[in-house]
């Protein structure tokens, strides 16, 4: 049994190591991954699918089993099919609340079933592109990967980066694009209930600032280099027979939970909201309150880090929300009846066995977003603007967790940048949205780190719409295929055509059931 880890690469091969060949290249074997393996499978294309980890199904199978799906009548084709074979395991017609061990069992034997293989610790290293096409990739490791067609289907948008796509990373000013809920932003929810204080020494600013506060306060409106905190998705279990027990980090830090110290001690108490139930009585347990899981403020080097950098982020990341749950388990700030009740739970023991009982994803909300054919907005979100060539719809919340803790005005520590706002109704994303400029690259195309805006892009950013538009971006990658064209020249009519017939959801009906929505807060996120 490993420790969790980002950056483990396969062992070295050399020069003389055969190069794999396909059809479509897969970058991140992510749950849009092999929804985009699975389509590409059904319209005849071999297949390279290549992880960046060592795990199938990237949040999907790595604790995120409380499922944001914004509206269940929007979620469609290969997605809805992923539902449906979990639910198979349990009994039921689909299953949007499972554990994480049968949804990752639920991929793997997805793969095998089309004869797709997950190379993993594919760790890009670069790309070569030639007249506006990508030719060969490159791994850390040494492997190599030529392909006609190429899909980015990971978190970080690696592949886009390295084609030389346009991409942005953090929030746009509300500006430049129109918005009101883009940019920096100060809300009432993930706020801080009581006053705390910020300092090392309370009431004395000359003493400097608890860990994780950043002085200076925000614009608000303004654009900046921020992404919104991540955290890890938990599986929790109160069940004697496979709880463990939460460990200690490997370097714990004390001064790390004196701020969440602080507001115990002013009157905090929801610490045990966010333990979402799932199947097998274990928990998805998610961020929730001023002070939790998210480790605000230390992920912005993220996106655009090395593998190596990414490696540290990681460890910080483990570190934290472990130390958290030691703080809440063995700290004297803590009331002893919550460290009573936290000693009732613990980790899934017969989850993620190879890796400590720890996920091994770690959240990552946002990171680059494209800068594509065309960007989705706000405007879209709230159904002001419409597009004429959806290849999917989203339904959840325009949300952003928090970003940043500063100052206020008054002396007590604040949090910003988180954003929910609920949506009129679903709406299309535009394959453009999926597509880098035409003088730029040819052959790829980005379900996941599609070209959207920081806030238009929290509403976007849910597994299920992820592998709607993974599906979607395989179907047009093989119409490319087939006809020998740049993707941005498939035509949509065709596209369309063959989406429809996957049962892709292109339309909002409003005269149909729509089931129950679940883009509410504290639900989610």
């Amino acid at each position: 049994m490993s420790s969790p880890s980002y950056f483990r690469p396969a062992p070295p091969v050399g020069p003389e190591h055969p190069v794999l060949t396909a059809d479509l290249c897969i970058y991140g074997a992510t749950a849009a991954g092999v929804a985009a393996a699975v389509q590409a499978r059904r319209d005849g294309l071999a297949v390279v699918l290549v992880n960046p980890g060592h795990h199938v199904g990237g949040l999907s199978s790595s604790g995120l089993g409380f499922t944001d799906f914004g509206n269940k009548a929007a979620v469609g084709g290969i997605a809805l099919e992923f539902y449906r074979r979990v639910g198979r395991h349990y009994g039921v017609e689909a299953e949007w609340r499972f554990e994480p061990g049968v949804a990752a069992s639920v991929f793997k034997t997805w793969l095998a079933e089309i004869g797709v293989t997950a190379h993993h610790g594919h760790y890009l290293d670069s790309a070569r592109v030639e007249q506006g096409r990508i030719v060969e990739l490159r791994f850390v490791h040494g492997a190599r990967v030529r392909a006609a067609q190429f899909i980015d289907a990971s978190y970080e948008g690696d592949l886009l980066a390295a084609a030389g796509a346009s991409f942005s990373v953090g929030r746009e000013a509300n500006a430049a694009y129109g918005e009101t809920l883009n940019g920096q932003f100060v809300g009432e929810k993930h706020q801080f209930n009581f006053p705390v204080d910020p300092y090392v020494v309370p009431g004395d600013p000359a003493s400097g600032l608890l860990p994780g506060i950043e002085p200076g306060r925000p614009v608000v409106g303004a654009g900046d280099h921020r992404v919104q905190a991540y955290n890890f998705r938990l599986c929790m279990t109160r069940r004697a027979d496979i709880r463990v027990p939460f460990p200690k980090p490997a370097h714990y830090d004390r001064a790390r939970y004196e701020l969440l110290a602080r507001y115990l001690a002013a009157g905090w108490d929801q610490m045990f909201w966010k333990f979402d139930p799932i199947r097998g009585e274990k928990t998805d347990t998610n961020n929730h309150g001023a002070v939790s899981s998210d480790f605000i403020g230390e992920n912005h080097a993220w996106p655009t880090a090395d593998h190596a950098e990414r490696e540290r982020i990681f460890q910080a990341h483990v570190n934290y929300v472990q130390g958290l749950w030691w703080f809440y388990r063995t700290d004297p700030a803590v009331p002893a009846a919550v460290r009573a009740k936290v000693e009732e739970w613990g980790l899934a023991g017969d989850e993620f066995t190879d890796t400590g009982h720890w996920p091994p994803q770690l959240y990552v909300r946002e990171a680059r977003r494209l800068l594509g054919e065309l960007v989705m907005t706000e405007h879209h979100c709230l159904s002001r603007e419409s597009v004429d060539d959806v290849v999917g719809l989203a339904a959840y919340t325009m949300d952003s967790h928090n970003c940043r803790r500063f100052v206020d005005e008054r002396g007590h520590v604040r949090n910003e940048g988180d954003v929910q706002t609920r949506l009129p109704r679903p709406y299309g994303i535009s394959y453009r949205a999926l597509l880098p400029r035409r003088a730029e690259v040819r052959n790829l195309l980005v379900p996941v780190c599609l070209s959207a805006t920081h806030i238009a892009f929290g509403s976007i950013r849910m597994e299920p719409v992820f592998m709607v538009l993974a599906q979607s971006a395989a179907a047009a990658a093989a119409l490319a295929l087939r006809d020998g064209i740049a993707v941005q020249d498939v035509p949509y009519a065709d596209l369309r055509e063959r989406l429809a017939s996957a049962g892709q959801v292109l339309a909002w009906d409003e005269s149909r059931p729509h089931g129950e929505p679940n883009d509410h807060s504290p639900i989610g996120r």
